[in-house]
């Protein structure tokens, strides 16, 4: 399939962009991709495609950008229920770790997951799945954490294996076993943190070498916080996780900084996420501060961009409206937003070598937006942008919130 006449394609080339290198897009005007067997074969302009491939089957990108499939590197997806009612609470003035401390937040959610079954858990995860993907993401990471004993946990990783199997956009599956204490050692953290690494983690290890042995394993997670797991605990955790083969991330700085983030790069973790206390707070805690992005860019790291799609502080599934976001409250550019959504936050997920850019030799996930500059993108919000979705060098067209193979 050739793919033809975009105003511009965002090729994205050439890797992550770290520090002020972020923002470099790599436009070509009057773009065109040629793609065969999931795979790009060719990126160039229109003219130079049509001459080299007269015989291509066509799709017109007239007049619309042609760019990578978002990225979204961190999302607690699969829960039961809902929190509308802590939101009201939070809006009236309460705090998130107060409401926490009374047996709210996590662990509320916890006890509506504990008792849902693999069929109800995919049935409620599925349509945030295909609203996520109907607004134009392609690849998503995905964290347990909802379970907090192995028996559920392990259920989670089964119904995320099960979706991520049927759905059109795929998963990056991340295990958060420390994700808060279990309420059945509200008063013990440190054996919560034991059980988590010397019973769950080589547990995970073997059931995930039977249950998804061509899968690399998946990546292992702690919330590194007050009032979930310090600092000594976190590295207890995700050391073991290391010596078992497990990739890292951390939740880090969210409501203090108790060096989480340090830890990360002292353990050579994929990401640390969140870093608000390098700052303040965001958007789905109701404050009105937000993460330093220009200080981390000055600072010259690769910042990525995330949904946060949780349950109870930030149940959104629009990358485009993080884009926005990030440019009225972060002031990212445009530019600067989209890398940061697409080939830096493939490099969150160490999946940048076949994702989040369009070149010769990856994976055909590309977005055809419904306009002909990408700085709509950020300047235009609580509306989807996305005309259609490519995935794998399948083509779904979107219909309000919706998608159908065209």
């Amino acid at each position: 399939m050739l793919i033809h006449s975009a105003s511009q394609l965002l090729t994205l080339a050439g890797g992550p962009q770290r520090g002020h290198a972020l923002g470099t897009l790599g436009i070509i005007q009057k773009g065109a991709v040629v793609v065969r067997d999931e795979k790009i074969v060719a990126v160039g302009t229109t003219d130079e495609l049509r001459n080299a491939y007269p015989d291509e089957p066509t799709l017109d990108a007239g007049n619309c950008v042609l760019m990578p499939g978002f990225v979204d590197p961190h999302t607690h997806l699969i829960w039961a229920g809902d929190r509308a009612n802590e939101f009201e609470m939070k809006m009236g003035g309460m705090a998130y770790l107060d409401i926490l401390a009374a047996g709210g937040g996590i662990i509320s959610t916890v006890k509506a997951t504990r008792t849902a079954s693999m069929e109800t858990l995919i049935a409620q995860t599925r349509p945030r799945l295909l609203r996520m993907f109907s607004h134009g993401t392609t690849t998503a990471e995905a964290k347990t954490g909802y379970g907090l004993r192995t028996s559920t946990e392990l259920r989670l990783l089964k119904a995320l294996l099960a979706l991520d199997d049927e759905s059109p956009l795929d998963l990056a599956i991340t295990f958060l076993g420390a994700h808060a204490i279990a309420p059945e050692y509200k008063d013990n953290p440190q054996g919560y943190t034991d059980e988590v690494a010397n019973t769950m983690l080589p547990m995970l290890k073997e059931w995930w070498e039977t249950h998804a042995p061509r899968l690399p394993l998946p990546f292992v997670d702690v919330f590194c916080e007050a009032k979930a797991f310090d600092l000594e605990q976190s590295r207890q955790i995700l050391t073991q996780a290391r010596s078992l083969g497990f990739p890292l991330k951390i939740h880090a700085d969210e409501f203090a900084n108790i060096g989480g983030a340090s830890l990360a790069a002292e353990l050579g973790a994929a990401s640390a996420d969140h870093l608000v206390m390098t700052s303040d707070a965001p958007f789905g805690l109701a404050e009105c501060h937000y993460t330093p992005a220009r200080k981390l860019i000055d600072a010259d790291a690769i910042l990525a961009l995330a949904t946060d799609c949780n349950p109870g502080t930030t149940w959104n599934e629009s990358m485009q409206f993080v884009i926005a976001l990030a440019c009225r409250a972060m002031k990212l550019t445009p530019a600067e937003a989209i890398a940061a959504t697409t080939i830096n936050s493939a490099h969150a997920i160490r999946k940048a070598d076949t994702i989040g850019s369009i070149e010769v030799g990856k994976q055909a996930d590309m977005l055809i937006l419904s306009v002909p500059d990408y700085r709509q993108v950020g300047y235009r919000y609580g509306t989807n942008l996305v005309k259609q979705v490519i995935k794998r060098g399948r083509v779904y067209s979107v219909d309000v919130g919706y998608y159908r193979t065209a």
